[in-house]
């Protein structure tokens, strides 16, 4: 016997995972938490046994629901799995997955198309972040009178292949998302563990750090990154250590901060990067991440000071490059203020990959109150 939930498989920006409806999923978090595992097949380093792609940035999930907060329309909770692990860590945010919560709400009716665009109020719960989220949504060419998500397009994300239709994020208030503030240590720049850093969370926690601070260059493979045991493991040093001094005590079974080596730019971009998840290099880098490091870009005596190539001008469009291409964030600063950033806008993509049923051991679930299929 197994239990049907109803659910859509997305890919927002460059993850992907099963969406849910809130009401179609456990209320008690234990519970819920155990439906995820099951949905995902973790913890099993090839999750096998579920919908899981062996891999941390395809072993999320999104939760979202109609919000009872007022000018909100969409709440989004964001779950991270983990391959091997069996815990589900809703704690930080997630920019990529975030991409696809209007385009999922509007297919499942959770709200409607208001024209050939549709722009939603969404509030992330994971940290009470809000942003404006716009797809676009033609009518559909049956001549129904109805319209529809548009998935096809010419927008391309670095990460993510071909082309797709636009998603447009503005982010409302990012600063502080987990920290307590921008700048957790109430400094720009520290002295960690013999290593200079910038602690920062302008929508996710992070360590950015020279990777000449750790013999690196800054310009290796993700496979190299991947296999640099002895690099790792100074790293996951230094993550325990920053973790304290960002308030954000034992960090050892968390998902944050993000640890970012980073060099000069080499190919036109403001700055290199390669940032670990934490334990595992990005093909690429997350939507937040790249929004908190083009923060800290612009931040006067930050680490990226002297690295960094900054363009003139207020907003600033700073791009950061990655290891399968560059991630443009678009910043608005406060001129009385050097260290606050007012505005975070970006732009990426998404595609509804599958609708239907995932199906998990009735052991696990046995739903609400429905008889099991």
């Amino acid at each position: 016997m197994q239990t049907a939930i109803p659910c859509l498989l997305m890919r927002g920006g460059t993850s992907k995972g099963p969406f849910f409806k809130a009401t179609d999923l456990p209320a008690d978090t234990a519970t819920r938490d155990r439906v995820l595992l099951a949905v995902m097949g973790s913890p099993d380093a090839r999750q096998i046994d579920g919908l899981g792609g062996a891999h941390p940035l395809t072993s999320k999930a999104g939760i979202v629901c109609k919000s009872s907060t007022p000018g909100v329309d969409l709440d989004f909770l964001f779950a991270q799995l983990q391959p091997n692990g069996d815990s589900v860590d809703t704690t930080p945010n997630c920019g990529n997955m975030l991409a696809a919560v209007l385009p999922f709400a509007l297919e499942t009716g959770l709200l409607r198309a208001q024209g050939n665009s549709t722009t939603a109020r969404v509030l992330t719960l994971n940290t009470g972040m809000q942003c404006d989220i716009t797809v676009m949504t033609p009518l559909r060419a049956d001549g129904s009178g109805l319209r529809c998500v548009e998935y096809a397009g010419a927008a391309r994300i670095d990460g993510a292949p071909g082309t797709s239709a636009p998603v447009t994020i503005n982010f409302l208030d990012t600063a502080g998302s987990v920290a307590p503030g921008l700048l957790p240590t109430g400094r720009v720049l520290d002295v960690i563990d013999g290593i200079e850093v910038t602690c920062i969370d302008n929508g996710m926690p992070l360590v950015l750090f020279k990777a000449s601070a750790v013999g690196r260059t800054g310009y290796e493979s993700v496979a190299a990154l991947n296999a640099d045991s002895e690099l790792k493991a100074r790293l996951e040093r230094l993550r325990m250590a920053c973790g304290h001094a960002m308030q954000l005590g034992d960090v050892t079974a968390k998902n944050y901060p993000k640890m970012t080596l980073i060099a000069a730019p080499r190919e036109g971009g403001a700055i290199s990067t390669r940032s670990f998840i934490p334990h595992v290099c990005h093909d690429a880098i997350g939507v937040l991440a790249a929004v908190t490091v083009g923060t800290a870009c612009v931040l006067p005596g930050s680490v990226c000071e002297g690295v960094a190539v900054i363009p003139a001008g207020n907003p600033k469009t700073v791009s950061v490059e990655h290891p399968t291409g560059e991630f443009s964030v678009e910043l608005g600063l406060d001129a009385a203020q050097p260290h606050s950033v007012t505005r975070a806008a970006l732009l990426r993509t998404a595609r509804l990959l599958m609708r239907g049923e995932a199906l998990i051991p009735h052991a696990v679930w046995a739903g609400h109150g429905q008889a099991p299929t």
